[in-house]
């Protein structure tokens, strides 16, 4: 039984939640349903991604843009661009959005210079172009 289970959670491949980014991780009872999964969570499913969230995705590329080639950026600049005074309630949602971006391979999120899974990634965080 368990060698079906693991066979059938390798044949579905990888699946980012289109709200936060993160990798979801495959369960039993999405196993007929797997193809119209896109949140990993009913919070995700209440927050999906809205004008505010485009507009850090846009801020995000527009600054590593800016930048040379190979430079990165934190992701408090973006959120101070979308909103210099209130940037700090915008910091996990523009985490969430260079997640995604990460997930359409557009960005790259490093720490102490190395690329980590976004998915596991805890603590600062750097975001430069893929």
């Amino acid at each position: 039984m368990t060698n079906q289970r693991t066979n059938a959670r390798n044949a579905t491949g990888h699946k980012s939640c289109q709200s936060c980014g993160r990798r979801i991780a495959w369960r039993k009872k999405w196993e007929r349903d797997w193809d119209s999964v896109r949140y990993c969570s009913k919070s995700c499913r209440a927050n999906k991604p809205g004008e505010s969230d485009r507009a850090l995705e846009s801020a995000i590329l527009a600054l590593l843009r800016e930048r040379r080639a190979g430079n990165s950026i934190c992701p408090s600049e973006a959120a101070r661009r979308i909103d210099a005074d209130g940037w700090s309630s915008l910091m996990e949602p523009a985490r969430r959005a260079a997640r995604r971006l990460v997930d359409r391979g557009q960005v790259v999120i490093t720490q102490n210079g190395t690329p980590v899974d976004p998915s596991t990634a805890r603590g600062p965080i750097r975001i430069r172009m893929a």
